[in-house]
């Protein structure tokens, strides 16, 4: 089973500053709808922690994701396994955020989720539930972080 989600959101902001906001990981809890607590960093070959709201008996609630690739201002790819036991197969997610600058101004966050395993159908349905669903309520919070926060 596979399933992709694909979302984006326009921010105005540069992407040095919405890279310094997706990347703070301590402060993902202050405005990430879904996420309750975070730690480490998206360094490639590191495997942060996140801990999200529960969606399910199945899923593991944390999870420490590897990532694949971090270019400053441009890309974040990692990948995760969400199945409680770990097994290879039942749910397993990568995950690439692409910031593109905009001809105007400002940026387009891509926000793109591949699905794999026998558990993709009942969690891609959690996920959307609602008629936003979980990623645009991510992408909107971002939005709202990076526009609200002055720079550092």
């Amino acid at each position: 089973m596979a399933a992709e989600i694909r979302t984006f959101v326009d921010i105005d902001a540069t992407p040095e500053r919405v890279w310094e906001v997706l990347t703070d990981l301590p402060a993902y809890p202050e405005w990430n709808p879904i996420v309750r607590r975070a730690e480490g960093s998206f360094a490639v070959g590191g495997s942060p922690s996140l801990t999200f709201a529960p969606l399910s008996t199945a899923l593991r609630v944390t999870v420490r994701p590897t990532v694949l690739e971090a270019t400053a201002g441009r890309r974040l790819r990692f990948r995760v396994r969400f199945a409680r036991l770990g097994v290879p197969g039942l749910f397993d997610a990568e995950h690439v955020l692409t910031l593109e600058r905009q001809e105007g101004g400002g940026v387009r966050l891509w926000e793109q989720a591949r699905f794999r395993g026998l558990l993709t159908p009942l969690v891609t349905r959690l996920l959307n539930r609602n008629e936003s669903g979980a990623f645009a309520a991510m992408n909107d919070a971002l939005k709202l972080r990076v526009e609200g926060r002055p720079e550092s």
